[in-house]
């Protein structure tokens, strides 16, 4: 790692799905789960699942620049979530579960516009890209027992049947990029 990393916040379903595909990637330091988007100062993980604080479930990527980019971790993103549906992920419904970057500087929402740009020029989804491009807000950190959930619980139900899959595709998807 050199000593130059960047932030990138992005939200695309539970957090334990993004968070266990981002984790293994070459260049990324450090993934938090956490919340931002909303109105409600420290929310808690039961508020944001209510749906009533404004939240969405988001990952924070502290990732060096100079091994993988803004960019190529956009396209990871884009290929592990469903970025078609409004606010939902499967099973998982309500605004705290909406697809969304939330940028942390004027490169990277120009960046975020290009990728949107090319993936619907080039009818990658059958539906329109819905995901939300919003400058980002204060970050929270989620519950210490979110940190590292798949990791702590593969054999948990949600894990093996929503988690583990993505991951599986991620690891096939972008062998390449990995640890």
């Amino acid at each position: 790692m050199s000593a130059q990393t960047e932030t990138a916040i992005l939200g695309g379903g539970c957090f334990w799905c993004l968070e266990a595909v981002f984790e293994q990637l070459k260049g990324v330091a450090k993934v938090e789960s956490g919340y931002t988007g909303g109105a409600v100062p420290n929310p808690t993980y039961e508020a944001v699942c209510g749906g009533k604080t404004g939240h969405a479930e988001v990952i924070r990527v502290t990732f060096d620049p100079a091994v993988i980019s803004f960019r190529e971790l956009l396209e990871v993103f884009f290929v592990i979530h469903d970025p078609t549906t409004l606010n939902r992920q499967g099973a998982d419904v309500g605004t705290q579960y909406r697809s969304a970057i939330f940028y942390t500087s004027e490169e990277q929402r120009h960046t975020t516009g290009e990728v949107i740009q090319e993936l619907t020029a080039a009818k990658t989804f059958a539906n329109p890209i819905v995901t939300k491009v919003e400058l980002s807000q204060e970050f929270f950190k989620a519950e210490e027992y979110h940190q590292g959930y798949y990791r702590a619980n593969p054999d948990r139900g949600y894990c093996q049947m929503v988690v583990s899959p993505k991951v599986a595709k991620a690891r096939t998807a972008f062998a390449a990029k990995l640890k």
